[in-house]
């Protein structure tokens, strides 16, 4: 198969590399909330500021919000039922039961701090196993092949630990969203997200001895980007881009959709672009792989220059799918978009990786593809 060069000399040879993953992960569950409700089927044991600790009976609700001191704490209605914590965080756990927020469930350890503006931070600290574990179920489909839902746990995995290592000091290593990677708390044992996950357990990429932020994307239209066109920062390695013959059978390879000119203009000026009316697009700059790189917004005051990246996020991920696309003018002031791919288009191609298992393909051989020039190595 084309564009996998060396790909079969990769099975079976794990290199042990040097570092060991900095546990737990800390995800971000979300930032500057008003309240946080959890419930247990278990005991809840909280820890404040690691000196005080108290028990709340199994099955209640906890409902935690800032106070003036700092948090205010209630779990029934009677007085005994409330605490007032003059400290800016609490940590809750059980021995058994998963915790609950909202409808989802997390393993691990739940802590809630009063952040500076009087607001509610919620991370969860969780082993980066059973984080990779309800990745992968976030990020896929529990019915695709095994050796694709591995190589998505590898990749995962890789991007975790790079997190970690960069945000060591920091309240939290990742945010639970597609900001970082989507992520779904708890995951049953008999999950094919844990098969993936213990199937490869330890396993990271790296390039030149570090791991590195391994990105991927749902579908990349037919070729991938390399990394730097996207992304700046420390820690990102020059991988090419590549010919990507395995995400054709995605659903969202070819997408089209129309907007109108106001509804663009709306969006661009609600993200703080300085314009008038909007008259037309004029794409300026494309990429080795014919992404939009730059692309001029003609209006009524002149020409306003925007990354395609940029107004891809202004005008909605789920809207323009890539910047893989074509802008053509359509009928009573509307543009149609004609584009591939779902995503930004750099690493693994999620589509891609089940394409490729599809075909036969086992994870190192998908990772080599993807990620060409890289290693595949165990943590110690």
């Amino acid at each position: 198969m084309s564009g996998l060069p060396g790909a079969l000399v990769l099975l079976g040879l794990l290199a042990v590399w040097p570092a060991a993953a900095a546990e737990p992960v800390r995800v971000s569950l979300g930032d500057g909330l008003r309240t946080v409700e959890i419930g247990a089927a278990d005991l809840v044991t909280i820890s404040a500021a690691g000196t005080r600790r108290f028990g709340i009976p199994a099955g209640r609700l906890i409902r935690i919000v800032p106070s003036r001191v700092g948090l205010e704490m209630t779990w029934g209605k009677a007085r005994a039922e409330r605490a007032s914590l003059a400290m800016a965080g609490v940590r809750l756990e059980t021995r058994r039961s998963a915790l609950r927020v909202g409808s989802r469930d997390y393993s691990g350890v739940l802590e809630v701090w009063r952040s500076g503006d009087g607001l509610l931070l919620l991370v969860n600290e969780i082993p980066l196993e059973d984080y990779v574990a309800g990745t992968v179920r976030a990020e896929s489909s529990e019915k695709w092949p095994a050796e694709a839902l591995r190589a998505i746990a590898v990749a995962a995995r890789t991007y975790a630990v790079f997190q970690q290592q960069r945000n060591a000091s920091k309240p939290y290593h990742l945010v639970a969203s597609s900001k970082d990677q989507n992520y779904a708390g708890w995951i049953a044992e008999n999950s094919p997200a844990w098969e993936a996950t213990r199937a490869t357990a330890g396993q990271v990429l790296s390039w030149q001895g570090s791991v590195f932020p391994a990105f991927y994307h749902s579908d990349s239209g037919g070729y991938t980007e390399p990394p730097q066109t996207i992304f700046s920062g420390d820690g990102i390695p020059p991988l090419p881009g590549i010919r990507d013959e395995f995400s054709l059978d995605s659903p969202n390879y070819a997408w089209a959709t129309t907007l109108s000119l106001r509804i663009i203009g709306d969006r661009l000026r609600q993200g703080g672009v300085d314009i008038g009316e909007v008259t037309g697009l004029t794409v300026l700059e494309r990429s080795a792989s014919l992404r939009i790189v730059r692309l001029a917004v003609e209006h009524s005051r002149g020409a306003t220059t925007l990354k395609g990246t940029d107004f891809r996020r202004l005008i909605g991920y789920d809207v323009i799918k890539s910047t893989l696309f074509v802008p053509a003018p359509g009928p009573d002031g509307t543009i149609r978009f004609e584009g591939r791919g779902w995503g930004h288009g750099v690493g693994l191609s999620q589509f891609g990786a089940k394409g490729m298992a599809d075909r036969g393909y086992a994870y190192p051989q998908i990772l080599a593809h993807y990620y060409p020039g890289t290693s595949l190595a165990t943590l110690k």
